[in-house]
């Protein structure tokens, strides 16, 4: 074969790239047909968060392209011609009634989007955004437009009271995601698991523990996406990240400072003290409610901190005054000057410095990574498992325990360079989620000596050593706003009159 022949082979073999629509796009157009991202994840042979990803901004590549590339342009096809469809419908029905048009008001005026984007009330496509939001200016193009109203009042049902709440009386509105429509009858992914488990092993307690807890970080991140149905918010599973939060060795650590405290109270009152360590149950489950960045971090400098952003910031701490009787907020940390801390830390140290606690000076912020954040990006996930071990302790279902615990620990633990899981790679996340820990233990600390108690220690996520009568200020109990008994004992010397 001469060069020539091999030239016109690959010319032969040669072919472009499926072309894609903009990320934006390719989210409002699989919603628009009521796709999940986990329907058609199964249908292309991916994850759930790989299409996440494209949705995101990443590109596929190879068959999966054109797989993808067929889907997307089947969907277009498929919603403009329901679009023409209800279109001409609209016309033959309309005769010579005058249509009235409900326009938004000064204070809701639309822009117009260049691009489609998912409306926040239903999910399809739509053109316009107010106030930030994406969302249908008419009504009867929303997925919840009201129907033509009854002669009578629909009655008022208390189980679907936030979904009639949600529906538009007039105008547009932006609904909080808390009262977004909820899909009903949703399926118990961990109830089945643990089921399934159990039978496989022939009702071996032990032996299908040890297998839940093997399987934990998949179902975890199945449980993950599965909660993220319908969410307000794409995340970026795989962002790039700054030289900070990667590690400088393979066996070191990153840059970012966690605040973890390891204190002991340099001094106690003469006298014999009976300490109690208190246990903080579930105290990583509690820390999933903390302000995570969605997408890639942005870099910015200057004294300033934008609660509507989280990520990490280099800071210069204040001083503390108060270690004879709390811990520092940033930790036990042996060296002076800058240091790059978590937004949980951050917004603690902002706090004690408000008028309200007075504790120390404000921060002073140099630089920092940040993104656009939300707090409940988890909640949904948090609070599936949170319910999931409620049960599990009130029916005394030590596998389900086991397993839930070992979902949210390993999810948390996983998230940073981790062979363990490939599906959602940030970092970040990792770290604001342990240091949002070791804030609510501060805070622990904090509301116990408000509340008369003397603190004695405070050690990493969940230990709280303290003197006096701590029912007065916890309770006891295994929930995950609880506390439970680890050790009881005595410190100092009996005095002799």
């Amino acid at each position: 074969m001469t060069d020539f022949d091999a030239i016109d082979a690959l010319l032969a073999e040669a072919k472009k790239e499926a072309p894609l629509p903009p990320a934006e796009e390719r989210r409002a157009l699989r919603e628009g047909l009521s796709v999940s991202r986990t329907q058609l994840a199964q249908v292309l042979d991916v994850s759930p968060s790989t299409v996440a990803g494209w949705e995101s901004g990443r590109e596929p590549g190879g068959e999966v392209r054109e797989k993808y590339a067929y889907f997307l342009s089947g969907a277009r096809d498929k919603l403009a011609a329901a679009a023409a469809a209800a279109a001409a419908a609209a016309e033959e029905t309309a005769g010579d009634t005058p249509v009235e048009v409900q326009e938004a008001g000064p204070e809701d005026d639309g822009e117009t989007l260049a691009t489609p984007e998912p409306c926040v009330l239903c999910g399809r496509p739509a053109r316009h955004q107010v106030a930030g939001f994406p969302q249908h200016l008419d009504r009867a193009e929303c997925g919840t437009a009201e129907p033509a109203r009854p002669s009578a009042p629909e009655p008022r049902h208390p189980e679907r009271a936030d979904e009639q709440d949600a529906l538009p009386a007039r105008g547009v509105k932006v609904v909080p995601v808390g009262r977004r429509l909820k899909t009903a009858d949703a399926p118990d992914l961990i109830g089945s698991a643990v089921a399934s488990t159990l039978a496989e092993h022939s009702g071996d307690v032990e032996a299908a523990t040890k297998a839940l807890v093997r399987r934990a970080i998949p179902d975890a991140m199945a449980l993950l996406d599965h909660s993220r149905k319908g969410g307000r918010y794409d995340v970026v599973a795989h962002p790039w990240l700054p030289e900070i939060l990667r590690k400088q060795t393979a066996r070191g650590a990153d840059q970012v400072w966690e605040a973890r405290p390891k204190w002991a109270r340099p001094e106690l009152p003469p006298g014999e003290h009976e300490v109690t360590a208190l246990d903080l149950n579930g105290a990583y489950l509690s820390a999933l409610k903390t302000h995570l960045p969605l997408g890639q971090l942005e870099h910015s400098t200057g004294n300033h901190h934008d609660r509507r952003r989280a990520g990490v910031h280099l800071i210069t701490p204040p001083d503390w005054d108060h270690d004879a009787y709390l811990p520092n907020p940033v930790g036990s940390r042996d060296e002076p000057g800058p240091l790059w801390v978590t937004e949980p830390t951050l917004r603690l140290l902002l706090r004690c410095a408000s008028p309200t606690y007075g504790l120390c000076d404000p921060p002073e912020i140099h630089e920092s990574w940040t993104s656009g954040a939300t707090e409940g990006l988890l909640e949904k996930f948090r609070v599936t498992l949170k319910d999931a071990r409620d049960r599990a302790i009130t029916e005394g279902d030590e596998v389900t325990l086991e397993y839930v615990k070992a979902m949210y620990s390993k999810f948390v633990s996983t998230l940073g360079e981790s062979n363990f899981n490939r599906e959602l790679y940030r970092t970040d996340w990792m770290h604001l989620i342990r240091s949002q820990a070791f804030a609510n233990l501060w805070w622990k600390a904090h509301r116990a000596y408000d509340q008369g108690l003397m603190v004695v220690r405070a050690m990493g996520t969940d230990e709280l050593h303290v003197i006096g009568d701590w029912r007065a200020v916890f309770d006891e109990g295994r929930g995950v706003t609880q506390v439970k008994v680890k050790d009881v004992y005595t410190v100092g010397t009996r005095t002799t009159d």
